[in-house]
């Protein structure tokens, strides 16, 4: 009897610390639950929200897991404590920070968890890694492909480089 596979896209940012080690970590270990995985480039951008505060790196990844939502959102909370993440405040300092974006086309909100991520479509550091993964896969909530939205962003431009 097999598992059913899902496909997901996460975002990984950190800009505490080492942030490619932390971001490689965090790959290393999400690797143990999500399958097939393919990387986009790294980006570093401005932070967004509290501005006060180093640069990020920016990337996203796709896979596909046997686990439900909660099941991986449960997955996730954990490489970000084994790769060393301090709970600060509301968009402060991350040693990593990771956001599950899509999983699937599934439409999914309860209070600990909203499927598509709410601010994606906002944000060009998150929207920009996933044209490079997958630039025609469609929002479910607002019918647009990742380049439509990243085309229509309105957000001041973040990315300050490809690393």
């Amino acid at each position: 009897m097999g598992f059913t596979m899902h496909k997901v896209f996460l975002a990984l940012g950190a800009n505490v610390g080492n942030r490619e080690r932390n971001i490689n970590l965090s790959i290393k270990l999400l690797k143990e639950k999500i399958k097939n995985v393919r990387l986009a480039p790294i980006y570093e951008s401005k932070a967004v929200g509290y501005k006060d505060q180093a640069n990020f790196l920016n990337t996203a990844l796709l896979g596909f897991t046997a686990l439900s939502p909660l099941e991986l959102l449960d997955f996730i909370k954990k490489v970000e404590k084994k790769v060393g993440r301090i709970k600060r405040f509301k968009w402060g300092p991350r040693e990593i920070d990771i956001d599950i974006l899509f999983y699937e086309n599934l439409i999914y909100k309860e209070d600990k968890l909203q499927i598509p991520h709410p601010r994606l479509h906002e944000r060009d550091f998150v929207l920009q890694p996933l044209l490079d993964l997958e630039p025609q896969f469609e929002h479910p909530v607002f019918k647009k492909t990742v380049k439509k939205l990243l085309e229509e962003s309105s957000q001041v431009k973040s990315i300050i480089q490809r690393i």
